[in-house]
């Protein structure tokens, strides 16, 4: 069972106990009796708040016939209620001095405001108020189904590189929802109608399935008693149980040759399937990941600007990437650009550098400088409440645990060179890779 089916089994008693808050470091932890989950992180450098409502609903929730569902359903989150008509929330929050927006992962929706700290009340009644009572209608939803697909056509449709990330996808997240595109299928869009957000809304739009998530200059003890008062009259409903599939075993490798005319540059794109830091088996692999993906790419000291770029040239660019915070097994990425045209020296290029990894340990100097840009990143990043919230906000949705935040740099402290090697070998295998080539079509330019 995952930590998030975990904490729903649980709703029926939380329910029928008082509310307990529990302190964790710089988090303070409540559950409403609905079953609705908040979150506090004291920051007080500033007399400012950022308040965000987290549900567990994205584009991996979707199936065909439905994809693009969670990101349609944010822009209906903005067409009012029966006390508050559209452009109403958006108005008051402008007039309070504050800025609100939305945004939907993967794994998640989420809502926010970032407000002065005694403005936080007006944020949590206005949410409160769309989580209950959102008025959907036929109208408002074909004006912003158009919005949609217009916004699928400018990032994706007319886009080489959007047409190949989906290609991809499709091809590197097999049985997952991770094989569809967030913004969802131009015609699942075009085909959903008002049974089917509404449905959405009841199914997902509940506090049993919500966090809120409160980070600033803010009392704990005061958030909670405010949360209360807004969320708490809200009966939380029961929340579907998730389908999602067992990890398979690695599928071999993949490749994917992507021919577009509107493309004048080779793109390479690779990437492994790795665990996640909520699937992970092994606690340190996560951290290992992030030092490895530093090591390749953490600035211009690192193996595939020093080699790839600089060194050999074949490539004009080059860069890994890993992003631990998903809810299911995630991607080790990498990516090239040839310097003229050679895309398979480039590719036998990113294939060496992961073989070196696996080959043997990094010396102490790249241990160190890539632990050093890790630490600093990540320092410097907390230094934004709006950051914090993120942090705290996505590693509880995603499964990992907001405990996770406070834990990072001790994790990424403890890692040995013998560490990071055992995780390339272990997830760094041709059985699961994904190759994607985007090249102009035949008879096409390339520079």
């Amino acid at each position: 069972m995952t930590k998030t089916n975990a904490v729903l089994a649980l709703i029926p008693a939380l329910m029928a106990v008082p509310a307990l808050a529990q302190e964790r470091g710089a988090v303070t932890e409540f559950t409403l009796d609905n079953g609705m989950q908040v979150l506090v992180r004291q920051d007080h450098r500033a007399p400012v708040v950022v308040s965000q409502v987290w549900y567990r609903v994205g584009s991996s929730y979707e199936s065909r016939g439905e994809t693009g569902l969670s990101h349609l359903f944010e822009h209906m989150m903005f067409k009012g209620t029966e006390r508050y008509p559209e452009g109403r929330f958006s108005e008051i929050i402008s007039r309070e001095g504050g800025r609100e927006n939305a945004f939907t992962g993967r794994d998640f929706s989420a809502y926010f405001e970032i407000m002065a700290a005694d403005r936080l009340p007006v944020a949590l009644e206005l949410e409160a108020d769309r989580m209950a009572n959102l008025q959907i209608s036929d109208e408002a939803l074909a004006t912003e189904r158009q919005v949609v697909l217009e916004e699928r056509r400018l990032r994706t449709e007319d886009r080489p590189e959007g047409r190949f990330g989906e290609r991809y996808a499709a091809i590197a997240h097999p049985g997952t929802g991770y094989a569809h595109p967030i913004i969802g299928w131009a015609d699942d869009i075009a085909a959903l109608d008002k049974a089917d957000l509404q449905g959405w809304y009841q199914q997902w739009y509940t506090p049993s399935n919500a966090t809120l998530v409160v980070a600033g200059d803010v009392d704990p003890q005061a958030v909670h008693d405010l949360a209360r008062e807004y969320f708490g009259p809200i009966p939380g409903r029961p929340v579907p149980s998730v389908a999602d599939p067992d990890n398979l075993d690695p599928p071999g490798e993949r490749r994917l040759i992507y021919r577009d005319d509107q493309t004048r540059v080779a793109q390479l794109r690779m990437g492994y399937e790795v665990p996640s830091l909520a699937t992970a088996e092994h606690a340190r692999d996560p951290y290992a990941l992030m030092m490895l993906a530093s090591v390749l790419d953490g600035g211009e000291g690192a193996r595939l600007a020093e080699k790839l770029v600089r060194g050999s040239g074949v490539a004009a660019a080059a860069g890994a990437g890993y992003n631990g915070m998903t809810r299911l097994d995630t991607e080790f990425s990498l990516f090239g650009v040839p310097a003229d045209g050679d895309i398979e020296a480039v590719e036998n290029g990113l294939r060496e550098a992961v073989a070196q990894l696996r080959r043997e340990p990094v010396s102490p100097e790249e241990l160190e400088r890539a632990r050093s840009q890790l630490l600093a990143d990540h320092l410097f990043e907390l230094d934004s409440v709006f950051y914090q919230a993120m942090q705290v906000g996505m590693l509880e949705t995603t499964g990992a645990g907001w405990e996770t935040l406070a834990a990072f740099e001790d994790n990424i402290r403890a890692l040995t060179a013998e560490d990071l090697q055992a995780a390339a070998q272990r997830y760094l295998q041709p059985e699961r890779l994904t190759v994607g080539i985007m090249q102009p079509a035949e008879g096409g330019e390339q520079e």
